[in-house]
């Protein structure tokens, strides 16, 4: 049987091809894995919470096909630093620059953010959208774009993002607790038989103890800065990219591209056939729509 140690030591899911580095950047390091077509178009791939760069174990060695695919663990999570502030979506975009820069990379991207790591692509995109080929949020309500309604509780909103914000309460209360929470979680967000006994170990592992729940949590805590951020940059003017806006089944389906429709020209809105975990659930769904999306890139 697995156990949370051996699944967080356990670095078989990295497809062939692919190299992990620590590189420091914006004050902090990161673990980032790299691979694929040398020469190719950079796809950068941010995970959400509470995961990793694994999230994209399924569709990584497929993009390396024909992208150079480059896959963070962002600030706070997996095997990249934990520090106590920097949380704020447009800091951790800088993290991500940084890391193209370090790997002689930098220049327009397309940029694939699910959950969390939509946020942190949409501030990117918003703030550098000379860097940005072309933007994928997958199940994500956005910070200033709807989130705060999402989250107002007394409107029937989600009560998780008020509690996640809380510093120091989450990581006390679910220490000792990270596989039955994982549990309860994924399955409860995810189309049967996505994550097996393995996975859940492997996510328990990952954020075992205060300090990497601590990590974890951090995410949260800037949402309402972010918010304000996006704001203010997108008041600047569309997004002129081609944007790609994915939802799976639930509430986020329902509000998919709203959003974002006032703020690009471009917009592509679709429901994928999942729950939350769209790369896991169906990958095979997902890069059809990348293939799709791809044939924009070179249209004005």
């Amino acid at each position: 049987m697995t156990t949370a140690t051996d699944a967080l030591d356990d670095d078989r899911w990295v497809p062939a091809g692919f190299t992990r580095d620590r590189l420091t950047t914006n004050g902090t390091t990161l673990s980032v894995l790299h691979g694929g077509r040398t020469g190719g178009p950079v796809i950068v791939l941010l995970h959400g919470w509470p995961q990793t760069g694994r999230a994209w174990r399924h569709v990584m060695g497929p993009l390396a096909q024909r992208y150079t695919v480059v896959v963070p663990d962002l600030r706070g999570a997996g095997d990249s630093d934990r520090p106590l502030e920097g949380y704020r979506k447009i800091d951790q975009a800088d993290d991500v620059r940084g890391v193209l820069e370090a790997l002689g990379l930098a220049g327009p991207s397309v940029v694939v953010g699910h959950d969390i790591g939509g946020m942190v692509a949409l501030a990117w995109a918003a703030r550098y959208p000379d860097e940005v080929a072309a933007l994928v949020t997958l199940d994500v309500v956005l910070p200033g774009l709807g989130l705060e309604e999402a989250m107002d509780v007394a409107r029937g909103g989600m009560w998780h993002f008020g509690f996640f914000m809380q510093p120091g309460i989450p990581e006390m209360l679910f220490d000792g607790h990270e596989l039955e929470f994982f549990t309860a979680t994924f399955t409860a967000l995810s189309n049967p038989g996505t994550f097996d006994e393995a996975d859940l170990a492997w996510h328990a592992a990952a954020y075992r103890g205060r300090d990497r729940l601590r990590g974890g949590f951090s995410q949260y805590h800037d949402l309402l800065t972010d918010g304000a951020d996006n704001r203010a940059m997108l008041a600047r003017g569309p997004l002129t990219m081609p944007v790609l806006a994915v939802g799976g089944a639930g509430r986020v389906a329902e509000e998919v591209g709203r959003e974002l429709a006032p703020h690009t020209n471009r917009l592509t809105s679709r429901v994928a056939p999942t729950g939350h975990f769209v790369a896991e659930e169906a990958p095979e769904w997902l890069l059809a729509a990348l293939d799709d999306l791809s044939a924009q890139l070179t249209t004005p």
